[in-house]
């Protein structure tokens, strides 16, 4: 892709910790020409010479998966925890998401060792702090992999980030795969303005979607319950699989 790179020092400009998110799905069939057509209004990180990046993560809730139940009924204030492992670099970071009842995401994380376990007493400190009187109970309940494309707008205004590649695993056995998926997420610091990326989405015939890998990764590969919210977001996975599928190279279209 004819994109101009930008480096991690870069990107602090665009990181957004307090943001309004986008989301939109499609088919990875379509991620080629959408990343051709937005080449002259975005950078792309790069990092020794790479533009693709795979990332761990690590969910963590409660016994009574309280983040779970947070999310698919619909709480407008709520939370994630997480561990995420960027693969590249090795770098992890204990995080933690709130959605506000503003509809805004803000971010909050500590960096960790590598390998490290969340209940040491920095991370159990940080916890207490921003989730409290919940952490002392969490628990790992679900992994996710993916591979990332993080595009930085030329005016600074904004940060998207496309994944695809998906996979979950549930630390039991179960596991899940994605690979007809890719999700973009636009971050930006207020919800209107300009976007040649969102003038593309609509060129394309694309909609915003809300999706929490998290909780759908739940849905796949636990028995968890009130399955039925996630109704809508699971019949869209099966339309994008079907789309996928429709236009795969043993089809001959």
């Amino acid at each position: 892709m004819n994109y101009a790179p930008i480096d991690l020092e870069g990107m602090k400009g665009v990181r957004f910790m307090n943001r309004i998110d986008t989301k939109y799905l499609f088919s990875v069939r379509k991620l080629h020409d959408l990343l051709v057509s937005c080449a002259t209004d975005y950078k792309v990180l790069e990092i020794n010479h790479q533009r693709q990046f795979n990332y761990k993560t690590v969910y963590f809730d409660t016994p009574e998966l309280l983040f779970y139940y947070q999310h698919v009924t619909g709480k407008l204030s709520r939370y994630k925890v997480r561990i995420r492992t960027y693969e590249t670099n090795g770098l992890t970071f204990l995080e933690v998401k709130h959605k506000s009842n503003k509809g805004r995401t803000s971010k909050t994380r500590i960096e960790k060792e590598n390998g490290d376990q969340y209940g040491d007493q920095k991370s159990q400190s940080f916890l207490n702090e921003l989730v409290s009187p919940e952490a002392s109970s969490l628990k790992p309940v679900i992994t996710t992999g993916f591979t990332r494309i993080t595009l930085a707008g030329l005016d600074a205004s904004e940060r998207i980030t496309i994944d695809f590649n998906l996979s979950f695993n549930n630390f039991k056995g179960a596991k899940a795969e994605l690979p007809f998926l890719a999700i973009a997420e636009i971050k930006r610091d207020r919800s209107h303005g300009h976007s040649a990326f969102v003038q593309q989405m609509k060129k394309m015939g694309l909609h915003r979607s809300s999706f929490s890998k998290y909780c759908v990764a739940m849905a796949l590969v636990n028995d968890v319950p009130k399955q039925n919210t996630l109704k809508p977001k699971l019949l869209l996975l099966n339309k994008i699989k079907d789309e996928y599928d429709r236009y795969s190279p043993a089809s001959g279209q």
